[in-house]
């Protein structure tokens, strides 16, 4: 495997690293405490060109390979201390508009995707449902054919951006006797007839991306709102969760060089019984461990990528890398919080929401738990 970068890839990385320091953290202690989405930072980063990065060009994205999105992802979570407008942003990304590219028709790609690309538009992925979490495929929200149309009923819940979609891609069973192999995808515009957006939750983290219900009450979308073909929900479900578990924890490992460059200056600057902090075992044994797991989650995540470029199956490297980045963020903040003392533990400081932020990463896109199942299923267990 080479994980080199071409100069244009380094410049891309470097543009976006200033470009998300410039413009996307003022006003965020603030925005976090009210729970607001930054519009603004959404729409400054679309002109920028980070929702349209995997894309094709034709399609109003940038057309860049998985292995160079990881990479701009792993930029904007450095470089923009707002962890809920970065989750969002890959969130719209990978599992709403990487499915259309991958499944929809030609009229759908040039319907959705330049306005997603655009930011004039913000898409949502619906499969969660109150009863079906983790056990994904045991949805209740039921689809049935009358003619040339769909008539969706049911309920989705926890669905990241909800409450300012425009887009939603959501999924329903056409027979529930077939299990997996009945879900079927469809694309829900905002203002639908039956379409409600229900509640918005208030989070522990990620408090600046918008998460709320969804309510389908008979529904109706023509047949052209199918993605892909009838029963073909599992397959788009599964690749979108690929992606998603490949690009979505970049951001978290640019996060955790941000938080360990912190910590570093932090150590070199504050002083306690005659030396900096940073010459005390207990401190250096950190920001060491900070290091181990920072370069080794970026190799992983690299990994995935480097597979996904050259066209292989990553379904084992992906969960890996999703369960160990995840995992190590959590683990690094706390780090984090201890090395700064008391000032850790201050909402000024930052560092208690960098934590709050990151526990969100060992749940969404599949818990912990799961990445462990599938890990397990890979090697035949």
């Amino acid at each position: 495997m080479d994980f080199s970068w071409s100069d244009g890839d380094l410049a891309l990385r470097e543009a976006i690293v200033k470009f998300a320091a410039r413009e996307l953290n003022e006003g965020l202690v603030e925005r976090d405490r009210k729970g607001e989405f930054s519009h603004e930072g959404w729409q400054k980063c679309a002109e920028f060109g980070i929702q349209g990065l995997p894309i094709p060009e034709e399609y109003g994205g940038r057309g860049v390979d998985i292995l160079t999105t990881i990479l701009a992802l792993e930029a904007l979570g450095y470089g923009c201390r707002d962890n809920g407008l970065h989750f969002a942003i890959a969130a719209h990304m990978l599992s709403c508009e990487v499915p259309i590219w991958k499944f929809g028709s030609d009229e759908q790609k040039r319907r959705y995707l330049p306005k997603l690309c655009s930011g004039e538009w913000i898409g949502v992925h619906a499969m969660t449902e109150p009863d079906s979490g983790s056990d994904a495929f045991a949805m209740q929200t039921r689809a049935e054919r009358k003619g040339d149309r769909y008539v969706l009923n049911g309920r989705k819940t926890f669905i990241t951006s909800a409450p300012v979609a425009d887009l939603l891609l959501i999924f329903a069973s056409l027979d529930p006797t077939k299990g997996a192999r009945g879900i079927t995808a469809f694309l829900v515009e905002k203002g639908t007839p039956g379409l409600v957006v229900g509640r918005e939750f208030e989070k522990m983290g990620l408090r600046t991306s918008p998460m709320g219900e969804l309510v389908l009450e008979d529904c109706e979308v023509s047949a052209g709102q199918l993605l892909g073909k009838e029963g073909a929900g599992a397959a788009i479900f599964n690749t979108s969760m690929e992606w998603e578990r490949s690009c979505i924890v970049a951001s978290q490992v640019g996060a955790m060089e941000r938080q360990l460059e912190r910590c570093v200056r932090y150590a070199r600057e504050r002083r306690q019984f005659g030396k900096p902090i940073g010459k005390f075992e207990a401190i250096s044994d950190k920001l060491a461990e900070m290091k181990v797991r920072l370069e080794t989650a970026r190799l992983l995540v690299y990994k995935v990528g480097w597979l996904k470029r050259h066209g292989k199956q990553a379904a084992l490297e992906a969960a890996m890398a999703k369960l160990y980045v995840s995992e190590c963020c959590v683990k690094s903040n706390l780090d984090a919080v201890q090395i700064h003392g008391g000032y850790g533990y201050m909402t000024e400081f930052e560092l208690e929401r960098e934590l709050r932020d990151s526990i969100a990463g060992t749940i969404y896109s599949g818990t912990s738990e799961i990445q462990r199942l599938i890990i397990a299923g890979c090697l035949g267990v």
